[in-house]
Order: structure tokens, then C-alpha cells, then sequence
């Protein structure tokens, strides 16, 4: 029984249960960034040189009289390139959004007691008059 608790303990804890969230998130992004990058980018960029080689897809690039299939290793290197920038990309722009909220300047913060008892006893030697 203690196994069972200590288990529970473990598996509720902050730290699992955000990590959990981030690997579901991770998963459904991983989705997001590959269509977009096998979907969109990639036929983009890879439709005029495909064209320009007079090949329908990429996996027909081969070394002539070998069994070497290089076409889907370049789609792949391609392929980590764009999602690479992507990535670069949105991280851009979200430490540009960080370095603005950062960039607010903090209210200074208000006079302690004895600051404001300073003030005070400041303000009063001022208005004494010379003696």
C-alpha cells in the first residue's frame, strides 16, 4: 500500500504533470510543423528543381549504375533545413514579444519608513530658519 501512495505522490506531482503537457503539446505541433513543411514548403521549393531534372519525385534521384538512393536523404536534409528556420523563426519572434514586456520600465518602488522619516526631518531643517 505504502507503493501505491508513494507512486501517487510521484505520478501528481507539478513537475510530471507538466511534462506530460508539454509532451502532448510537442506531439500535436510536431503534426502542425510537418505538414506545413511536407505540405507547403517543401513542394514549393522542390517542385521547380524537380521539374528542371525532369523527375516526378525526389526518391528517383539515384548515383547511375548503383542501387544508391540519395533523392530521399536530400528530401530529408531539406526537410530538417526548413523546420530548422521555422523553428528559428517563431523562437524569434517570441523573445522579440519577452524583450518588449522586459523593456517596460518597474515603478520604482515606494519610500521605506525610515525613508520617509528622512524626508521628513529633511523637510523640517529646511524650513527652520538659520540660526
Amino acid at each position: 500500500m505504502a507503493l501505491m501512495k508513494e507512486f501517487k505522490e510521484f505520478a501528481l506531482k507539478g513537475n510530471v504533470m507538466d511534462l506530460a503537457v508539454g509532451v502532448v503539446i510537442g506531439a500535436a505541433f510536431n503534426a502542425i510543423v510537418k505538414s506545413l513543411v511536407e505540405d507547403i514548403i517543401t513542394p514549393l521549393l522542390l517542385t521547380p528543381a524537380l521539374e528542371a531534372a525532369n523527375l516526378k519525385n525526389l526518391a528517383e534521384l539515384t548515383i547511375p549504375g548503383t542501387a544508391v538512393k540519395y533523392g530521399n536523404f536530400l528530401s530529408n536534409v531539406i526537410s530538417f533545413i526548413i523546420v530548422a528556420f521555422v523553428l528559428f523563426m517563431i523562437i524569434k519572434g517570441v523573445n522579440a514579444t519577452r524583450k518588449k514586456e522586459a523593456a517596460a520600465p518597474a515603478a520604482p518602488p515606494a519610500p521605506s519608513n525610515e525613508e520617509k522619516l528622512l524626508m521628513e526631518i529633511r523637510d523640517a531643517l529646511k524650513s527652520r530658519p538659520n540660526v
